[in-house]
């Protein structure tokens, strides 16, 4: 009797601890509850959001939505635009279609236009993105790595002159690299485009701080060890930890060289090598010239299939582009 008495004695034992066990369970989660919420009311006090329980804010969401509007509206302007005949274009209105949609007449007569000189520039664009900015991504990788990974005298004269290039508008640095350029004999050709697309301060001051993040000393230093040339270390191992780093840098690189201006505008007088932005404002202000014809449907048309390549780059490399920006953000 006594043994069935005491256990059913720790039976009721056993029943009355996890009644207080799931008591006490109940307790803490509301002290829980009231701490963060307490916290919560201090953070927004404070001016500060809680980034693990994010509020919503009409006046951000209004403020996004107006520069979403900003940005997008070129695009629709150009989109819309590029449908109409040089008729309806100066006879409707901006942000309306025209009487007739004429889109793919004005991408033929785009590539057919003075002979299919666009298909020459668009060529052209393509030469000096592929080799500048392909060049200056190079450059930036490899110098970028070496100064962050290995230590030489003047490592620290060599980051202020980077520092100092970056400070240094690009336009300021047109007419001394014209004069340059026009002694050596290199003007109006495209060497003059592709030599001074090869530097990029920023690209490199970009990859310098990438790598110091993403490629870990250790690493390299096993590498070794196990006999790994400094060029094998660099291909096998470091290069595709590099990999956002390198898209970011490669899409800066690219748009830089793809909208270039000023640069061509002072080096190039023969037609025949053009890039894009300098040969569709050539087409602009064609007709203010004696006897010239307006086309701005066919600088319209063009200008939508300039930007085409870009939207597709951006939109392909997009993930490696963000991962990239926010690399060496967060110190661990």
């Amino acid at each position: 009797m006594s043994a069935a008495t005491s256990a059913r004695l720790t039976e009721a034992e056993l029943r009355a601890q996890e009644k207080a066990a799931r008591r006490a369970e109940r307790e803490r989660q509301k002290r829980i509850a009231r701490d963060e919420a307490a916290e919560r009311k201090r953070s927004e006090k404070a001016g500060f959001a809680n980034v693990n329980n994010p509020r919503r804010s009409t006046l951000m969401t209004i403020l996004c939505a107006i520069f979403a509007v900003y940005c997008l509206f070129p695009f629709v302007y150009l989109a819309i635009n590029a449908t109409k005949t040089q008729a309806d274009f100066t006879s409707t209105f901006g942000l309306g279609f025209g009487k007739t949609f004429a889109l793919w007449d004005n991408i033929v007569t785009v590539f057919t236009y003075q002979n299919g000189i666009f298909g020459r520039w668009l060529v052209n664009t393509l030469i000096y993105v592929v080799v500048g900015a392909g060049g200056a991504t190079l450059l930036a990788i490899m110098g970028g790595y070496a100064l962050a990974k290995f230590r030489f005298p003047g490592r620290k004269a060599v980051f202020a002159v980077i520092i100092g290039s970056i400070s240094v508008p690009g336009i300021a640095l047109a007419v001394p690299q014209f004069l340059l350029f026009a002694k050596l004999g290199l003007t109006n050709t495209p060497w003059a485009m592709i030599i001074p697309s090869l530097i990029s301060p920023f690209g490199l001051y970009l990859m310098w701080i990438f790598s110091e993040q993403a490629v870990p000393t250790e690493l390299l230093e096993a590498a070794r060890v196990d006999g790994a040339s400094e060029f094998r270390t660099f291909w096998t191992i470091s290069l595709p930890l590099l990999a956002p780093g390198i898209v970011t840098t490669a899409l800066f690189t690219i748009v830089a060289t793809w909208n270039n201006y000023f640069l061509p505008l002072i080096m190039l007088k023969d037609a025949d090598w053009y890039p894009l932005t300098i040969g569709l404002n050539q087409w602009k202000d064609q007709a203010s010239t004696a006897g010239g014809q307006a086309i701005q449907n066919l600088v319209i048309t063009g200008s939508l299939i300039t930007i085409i390549p870009l939207v597709i780059a951006f939109l392909c490399l997009q993930k490696y582009w963000q991962s990239g920006l926010a690399a060496g953000a967060v110190k661990e």
